[in-house]
């Protein structure tokens, strides 16, 4: 690479953040669902979302320029296959997920990145005063943001776990820390002769109560509100973890585990879905998705050996990783 396309390619890199916030905007203002049916004008679609005309221009050539988007003569615009993610009846859709990015307080954590740097502290704490859950309680706005962000994201990923993991050998499936349960409505359509637990905070619970009724799944599965740096439910048979242990430093990383240890029959299993880091080059979304760790939540993604010490210290073997296709592995641990 020249050094002239060297200095071209950062400085892309550099200005991403401008790309970021205009995908942002375009989510917030919902212009994925006005131009669905499209090609429309800019005109037109700044008057359904009630923006400026001009400014709405700019804002579409801009994300037509980056491939969100596809310009035509006449100020004309319709939907790439990106943009059609940003849809809101997309089959994954991303638009939560860009929403949840371009909040201010978001955004002002990862503008101390600095800090978090030069002294390993959570910089969202240092902002803001509070955890980001506890921002969020404080907030409940915000908190059904994150919640569809999660929802999203993870119908994106719910198939490739599903079919990574066997599932129907388990009963009993526990949902820990699983938000509205996307994964676990995924594994109880797979497995119509399981039984499903879900189990997150109160406020998260009773706002999944709905998802479950809507798939009719209310009849096999069990809704608990609690803890899981307490206690998780007893008697089942698979203890699912996603997304969950990587929220945390390690000592609360095996509270977590130490707590399914407790809850769990001699044969049952738990099953940690994470991303794995270690490789050499890393991985571009692993490597980015830690720092978003070590900035939002004081936690981080780790490699196989420090999954491996995490399970022994909360008494547990790692047995299996079994990777996905969608990047994920799924860590499989059975009691020591």
């Amino acid at each position: 690479m020249s050094d002239l396309r060297a200095a071209a390619e950062l400085l892309r890199l550099i200005d991403g953040f401008k790309i970021s916030q205009a995908i942002f905007t375009g989510a917030a203002l919902g212009v994925a669902d006005i131009i669905v049916g499209g090609p429309r004008t800019s005109d037109a679609v700044a008057d359904e979302a009630g923006a400026d005309r001009e400014a709405m221009y700019r804002l579409l050539r801009a994300l037509a320029a980056h491939g969100v988007l596809h310009e035509d003569d006449g100020r004309r615009f319709s939907l790439t296959p990106m943009g059609e993610c940003l849809r809101t009846d997309a089959e994954f859709p991303l638009a939560p997920h860009a929403r949840l990015m371009g909040q201010a307080h978001y955004q002002e954590a990862w503008g101390q990145l600095i800090h978090s740097v030069k002294t390993g502290e959570n910089a969202f704490h240092a902002v803001h005063g509070m955890t980001n859950w506890a921002y969020r309680d404080a907030h409940p706005d915000q908190r059904r943001l994150f919640a569809a962000a999660m929802t999203a994201n993870s119908r994106r990923v719910d198939a490739a776990i599903v079919g990574a993991v066997d599932f129907a050998r388990y009963p009993r499936v526990a949902d820990v820390g699983g938000g509205q349960g996307s994964l676990l409505r995924a594994i109880l359509v797979a497995c119509p002769d399981a039984h499903g637990v879900l189990f997150d905070q109160p406020q998260v619970i009773d706002e999944a109560a709905p998802l479950f009724a809507a798939a009719e799944l209310t009849e096999r599965c069990t809704l608990v509100a609690g803890s899981f740096l307490d206690e998780v439910p007893a008697h089942c048979d698979a203890y699912v973890l996603k997304y969950v242990l990587h929220d945390w430093d390690d000592e609360n990383a095996v509270r977590i585990l130490a707590a399914c240890r407790r809850a769990m029959a001699a044969d049952a299993r738990v099953l940690v879905v994470e991303r794995l880091v270690g490789t050499v080059p890393a991985d571009p979304l692993a490597a980015l998705s830690d720092l978003n760790m070590l900035v939002v939540t004081g936690g981080r993604e780790r490699t196989r050996d420090e999954f491996e010490a995490l399970f022994q210290s909360a008494g547990l073997r790692l047995d299996d990783i079994a990777p996905t296709s969608a990047g994920l592995v799924v860590l499989t641990g059975a009691s020591a």
